[in-house]
């Protein structure tokens, strides 16, 4: 896990090019939960500013956290007045300022466990809000779904990341809820899905695959080997199932 939340360097300009950005949608969401206006806000594990933008479009002034020096480097090609960049992994950050938003964009599972909502609490200000929400981008069809599954198996048993806490996909209420429910620094935990769907060319599907960590760490060979096999199986277009799922929780007094 370590080396996987460690690999996205490597494919940085390929991440900004090919992965979807979030929608106005989680960004009314987010605002609604907090109640009133949010003025500063901390970003775990930035990478090339996906989520970044949308917060500081809103006038936010964002503390934009990245422990991946090129990952780092491309949210730097898009220079905003009140983002500030720091390369540091969420374990290193000082714990000499609070802000009333601390959120990740799927990164927080790459955080280490241990002492992760103590930590947590710390960057969050009494009161203020912690937001985790990713896109599990998926085919929307049934039956390319597995025929993609069945061209990567010989090379790839599983492309997702498991539940960090081993919650069962069927459960109510996913991680990190499931964490947030039992921490005595945060209440009112809240899920919510922001329906999507993304139509887009084959070749820009693999791209996006090509920034995924469990292709990532294949070597070269197999990797471009799994591509063609996907490649062959798709048709020119295809839709996505680019949900958003997003997590809430308020810092208790």
């Amino acid at each position: 896990m370590v080396a996987r939340a460690l690999s996205f360097g490597a494919v940085a300009e390929a991440y900004e090019r090919f992965r979807p950005g979030y929608p106005v949608e989680l960004l009314d969401l987010v605002m609604a939960y907090a109640g009133g206006p949010i003025r500063t806000a901390l970003e775990i594990g930035a990478g090339t500013g996906k989520a970044t933008r949308l917060f500081a479009q809103a006038g936010i002034a964002v503390t934009a956290s990245e422990p991946d020096a090129a990952m780092l480097a491309e949210l730097r090609k898009h220079p905003q007045a009140n983002v500030t960049t720091v390369q540091a992994a969420f374990e290193d950050l000082p714990l000499d300022s609070s802000y009333e938003l601390v959120y990740s964009a799927a990164a927080l599972h790459w955080t280490k466990p241990e002492g992760r909502w103590d930590r947590m609490a710390a960057l969050v200000q009494p009161g203020g809000v912690f937001a985790s929400f990713g896109v599990p981008i998926q085919l929307a069809d049934p039956a390319l779904q597995e025929a993609a599954r069945a061209a990567r198996a010989p090379y790839l048993e599983d492309d997702g990341v498991p539940s960090p806490d081993g919650t069962p996909a069927d459960r109510p209420m996913q991680w990190p809820g499931t964490e947030l429910q039992q921490s005595e620094w945060f209440s009112d935990v809240r899920q919510a899905v922001i329906e999507r769907r993304l139509t887009m060319s084959a070749h820009d599907y693999i791209g996006q695959l090509s920034t995924v960590s469990a292709y990532v760490m294949l070597q070269p060979a197999d990797r471009d080997q799994v591509f063609r096999q996907i490649l062959q199986v798709l048709p020119e277009t295809v839709e996505l199932n680019a949900e958003v799922h997003v997590h809430l929780a308020r810092r208790r007094p």
